[in-house]
């Protein structure tokens, strides 16, 4: 019985701990922290997309509340205008954010 428990734990360690395995295993490790790493990427720009859409958002509603109360779009148009484009630029990095980093983890070796 002895001699059949200590054959078990050997081939238990050829199956486990060889080289290959090892290798293999190692690659999936680090393929998983890299993926999760893009994820954290996307996540954090998708927070700071929606940061700037809430200023945004702020600064128009005070610009057009300054329009209505100065009865002139001066220079609270320029404000609006601006705002927008805060966001369309936060919409553009969002976009190339994910596109980055899915063209990291497709070129990142699995294996």
């Amino acid at each position: 019985m002895p001699g059949s428990a200590i054959s078990a734990i050997n081939a238990m360690q050829q199956a486990t701990m060889s080289q290959a395995v090892v290798k293999t295993s190692g690659a999936g490790k680090a393929y998983q922290s890299v993926a999760q790493s893009m994820a954290i990427a996307v996540q954090d720009a998708a927070d700071h997309m929606r940061n700037l859409q809430a200023i945004s958002s702020t600064a128009v509603g005070v610009a057009t509340a300054m329009m209505i109360a100065e009865e002139t779009t001066d220079p609270w148009k320029d404000i609006i205008k601006e705002a927008q484009k805060i966001v369309a630029t936060g919409a553009v990095n969002f976009a190339t954010i994910g596109k980055d980093a899915a063209k990291i983890l497709e070129e990142f070796p699995s294996g």
